[in-house]
């Protein structure tokens, strides 16, 4: 039976300096997807890369006294290196450098003049180099770039026009014809509203940035960094060069997996080329969220980014894919902080998995010499187990069709966690006192290890270090595909009846919370030390008078001015749901749509609202509140609600009448 095909893609990464965790999770999600697929039974191609053209490589290899090939082959080998560190399974890797995309470029580039979509004119505007955008006066906010809120600066030069605006009506008839082409369903109003503002025509050629692929009809100008990157999805397949020879196979794309600061790139300027190129359009796109660190968003130009390399030898590569993909809620923002990380290694890793799979082996090893006897006798508590593992590749494979990996692995997990329980509800140690329970004791251990390799077919995708060594213990020797393929997951049943276990190592060792803790801040705080040592002393300003009384703290805070209120954005939003915390008196967990997506808050009002009073509400939020792990990282809270106290203490949430839609801005 001929598999059937699946094309999924990271966007490709700009190297202009290592790439950091952010960047790693979105290639670790997509490389758990092409996982699932292959396991699935489905013809991959999983496609990844560089863009390596543009003014900030061109500045930063001068700086650095190297051509920027040079430079860019030098960050590229680190890219390499990190996505074999990691795992990542891809199939094809394309650097816009590549003699071979560079032909198809230029014939694309052509294509398109001559069809008369692409025009000389002359551009006078903004560029902002740091995202390698160009932006007219209204598009900025505050004089600076909407996206990243770095300066720009003046551009004013000949160059070439993609009559983008032509596309604006079929664009918008696609996103309506096609509701899951832009996910999540959040991030297609943004793009709805973009062009209903006044699509305008793209600048796809500079005559002032050398490093580029040059227009071969006009040399003096080389194609704008968009028009050079985004074709990568179809040159990579050998559209417009003979190197590759797989278009007609995987085109069009199943997923671009992109980060939501270049989304509408890849659903406006790509979907308009390709409606231009007469060519299919991809079948999704998903903008996720930002990994964010210390609340705020991991950039190379900023420094605040997470080195995963560190990570990965610290705590093991398996444990850093889990926590990407566990933690991180698809489509918003997620938080990284070590704390979260290693709760995360503990109870899921270590608590869960680890302790079931060694638990399990020790008892078979114990009780029965490592080799369970074929006699059986069934009993309570067996059936459930049975029943959850064989429903449980339908219910996540349901949630990896939505790109929900964090819901996902949750399936998975509900089965181990059931697992361990049933080793409580059974208590192998009491069965085995008396040699009359012997078949019953083989019935249970087997059961156990059968919920290991059922789940442990799944987790392949995820854990791909792991999975190897989990079949390993539970006796079931390499290539034995039959007991580990997708469909073998869903029938309980098939390690054979006097399966022979191995015990090997802990999975994932428990990580002393605090300790590690400590240690991580006195690295940190030396790096620091030694940064500041490094750097000219300043002069300390002179401190402030403190005030005369406590109550002059209480009752006011610093003077602010209207540049700072700017910074707080107030929205209104309706309350979806609310429930309480089981794991906090205080606490009430909110969902709220805010006029553009639905987010979860937590807030700390228990004590003068009941769930209910609050639901269909209109509250005020404080939307770009950055978000924050609570409960030791169970929960991520994206905001805050906004309430009033009294003198006595007592909390009053503040709310607006069902005639102010959600979304509104108070100001």
């Amino acid at each position: 039976m001929e598999k059937k095909p699946f094309f999924i893609t990271t966007p490709i990464y700009y190297p202009s300096d290592n790439l950091h965790i952010g960047h790693s999770y979105t290639t670790v999600a997509c490389d758990a997807l092409a996982r699932y697929k292959r396991l699935q039974g489905y013809e991959v191609m999983f496609l990844t890369g560089t863009d390596e053209h543009g003014q900030k490589i061109q500045d930063k290899a001068a700086a650095r006294g190297v051509t920027p090939k040079q430079y860019v082959d030098n960050i590229v080998a680190g890219v390499k290196e990190l996505w074999k560190l990691m795992n990542i399974s891809y199939d094809r890797f394309i650097r816009t450098t590549d003699d071979y995309h560079v032909q198809s470029v230029q014939k694309i580039f052509r294509t398109l003049y001559e069809k008369g979509d692409i025009y000389k004119g002359e551009y006078v505007g903004h560029y902002c180099k740091p995202c390698e955008s160009f932006w007219t006066d209204s598009q900025l906010v505050d004089g600076k770039c909407p996206d990243c809120g770095r300066e720009v600066y003046d551009a004013h030069e000949e160059a070439y026009f993609f009559r983008t605006s032509k596309y604006a009506e079929r664009l918008l008839k696609l996103y309506e014809d096609q509701p899951e082409f832009i996910q999540p369903e959040t991030r297609k109003n943004e793009m709805i509203s973009f062009i209903k503002q006044g699509l305008q025509d793209t600048c796809v050629s500079r005559t002032t940035v050398p490093w580029g692929i040059p227009v071969d009809f006009d040399p003096n100008h080389t194609v704008y960094v968009w028009v050079d990157a985004l074709p990568n999805y179809i040159t990579a397949l050998g559209y417009g060069n003979d190197t590759y020879h797989d278009f007609e196979k995987f085109w069009p794309a199943d997923l671009h997996m992109v980060g939501k600061e270049i989304l509408r790139f890849h659903t406006i300027l790509w979907p308009a080329m390709l409606m231009a190129l007469e060519l299919p359009l991809p079948d999704r796109v998903f903008g996720h969220g930002w990994l964010l660190l210390n609340g705020g968003k991991m950039s190379k130009s900023l420094g605040n980014v997470v080195d995963p390399v560190v990570l990965c030898k610290r705590y093991g590569v398996d444990a850093i894919r889990y926590f990407l993909l566990r933690e991180v809620p698809f489509g918003n923002d997620g938080v990284f902080s070590n704390e979260s990380l290693i709760n995360r290694i503990n109870i899921d890793l270590a608590n869960d998995l680890g302790n079931l799979l060694s638990r399990s082996v020790a008892m078979v090893e114990k009780y029965f010499g490592g080799t369970l006897p074929v006699e059986r006798q069934n009993g309570e508590f067996d059936d459930e187990l049975k029943t959850m593992c064989e429903a449980m590749p339908a219910a996540v494979t349901s949630c990896m069709d939505k790109l929900l990996c964090p819901q996902a692995l949750q399936e998975i997990f509900k089965v181990i966690q059931r697992a361990n329980k049933y080793i409580d509800e059974t208590m192998p140690w009491v069965l085995a006192k008396d040699e009359a329970n012997r078949a019953r004791l083989a019935t249970v251990l087997y059961n156990l290890l059968e919920t290991l390799r059922c789940c442990t077919v799944l987790l392949g995708a995820f854990l791909p270090e792991t999975a190897p060594r989990i079949f390993e213990q539970l006796g079931i020797a390499e290539g034995n595909e039959e007991i580990k393929s997708f469909d073998s997951a869903a029938q309980f049943g098939l390690l054979p009846a006097d399966v022979t276990v191995k015990k090997g190592e802990a999975l994932f060792p428990r990580i002393d919370l605090a300790k590690e803790l400590a240690e991580l801040e006195a690295e940190r705080a030396a790096k620091a030390a030694a940064a500041e040592a490094a750097e000219p002393k300043e002069q300390k300003p002179a401190e402030e008078k403190k005030p005369e009384s406590d109550s002059e703290i209480a009752q006011h805070l610093p003077t602010i001015t209207i540049d700072d209120f700017g910074k707080v954005e107030l929205r209104v939003a309706r309350v979806l749901t609310c429930e309480a915390v089981p794991e906090s008196k205080k606490l009430l967990k909110f969902t709220l749509f805010d006029g553009e997506r639905e987010r979860l808050i937590l807030s700390g009002i228990a004590r003068w609202y009941t769930p209910d009073q609050l639901i269909g509400k209109n509250v005020v939020i404080v939307a770009n509140l950055a978000p924050r792990p609570m409960l030791k990282g169970k929960y991520v809270s994206e905001g805050m609600i906004v309430s009033a106290e009294d003198d006595e203490g007592n909390v009053t949430v503040t709310q607006f009448p069902d005639s102010v839609k959600p979304g509104s801005l108070l100001g």
